[in-house]
C-alpha cells in the first residue's frame, strides 16, 4: 500500500539518519526535506536567521505535493521535515489522507550535544533554541502521529517505527 510518512522533529533529532535507515525496510523512498528549501531559505538559515511561517509556506506546500504525487503513483515516501507547528502539520495533511507523522522526540541537551558534533550545510547549532521555542509537540488530537524517543540507537528507533505498520 502506498503511503507518505513525515519524520518530524527539531534539527539534530535524527530525521535524515533514521529516514535513510527506515526507507529500505518499509519499501519507501527517502527524501530529505532540507533539499526542497528555496535558496533564499537556505541563505537565511546559513546566516543564523530563523525562518518565519511565511518563509516556510512554499516549502511545506512542495513537501505536501511530493508526498501526494508518490501516493497517486502507488509508491511510498518518507520525507524528513521539521513540521514544528500544528499548523504546518495541518497544511501537510491537506489532500493527503495517507499521511502519517513520526515525531522524533529528544531533550534539548541530547540534541544540542549531537548537533554540535556534526557538520550541517546551513543549520548552525545557534538555531536549535529557536526550533525548540517554535516546537508545538503533537497532542492527543493528532491521531496520525506516533512519538518515538531518540534516546536509543538508530536501529532501535527504526525497528520501533517499522513495527507500527504505518504504510499498511
Amino acid at each position: 500500500m502506498a503511503g507518505f510518512i513525515i519524520l518530524m522533529g527539531v534539527s539534530g533529532s535524527g530525521k535524515t539518519v533514521v529516514g535513510k535507515a527506515l526507507a529500505p525496510q518499509i519499501n519507501a523512498e527517502f527524501i530529505d526535506g532540507d533539499n526542497l528549501h528555496s535558496q533564499r531559505n537556505v541563505d537565511k538559515m546559513a546566516a543564523g536567521i530563523p525562518l518565519t511561517d511565511a518563509d516556510r509556506l512554499d516549502w511545506l506546500l512542495l513537501i505536501a505535493k511530493v508526498g501526494r504525487e508518490h501516493v497517486s503513483h502507488g509508491t511510498s515516501c518518507i520525507i524528513a521535515c521539521s513540521a514544528l507547528k500544528k499548523s504546518y502539520r495541518n497544511l501537510l495533511r491537506e489532500d493527503n489522507p495517507a499521511i502519517r507523522f513520526v515525531y522524533l522526540k529528544g531533550s534539548f541537551d541530547l540534541i544540542h550535544d549531537r548537533i554540535t558534533k556534526r557538520s550541517h550545510q546551513y543549520m548552525p547549532s545557534s538555531l536549535l533554541k529557536s526550533q525548540f521555542e517554535t516546537l508545538e509537540e503533537p497532542g492527543a488530537d493528532e491521531q496520525d502521529v506516533i512519538t518515538v524517543s531518540i534516546d536509543q540507537s538508530i536501529s532501535q528507533i527504526v525497528a520501533e517505527i517499522a513495527k507500527r505498520g504505518l504504510l499498511s
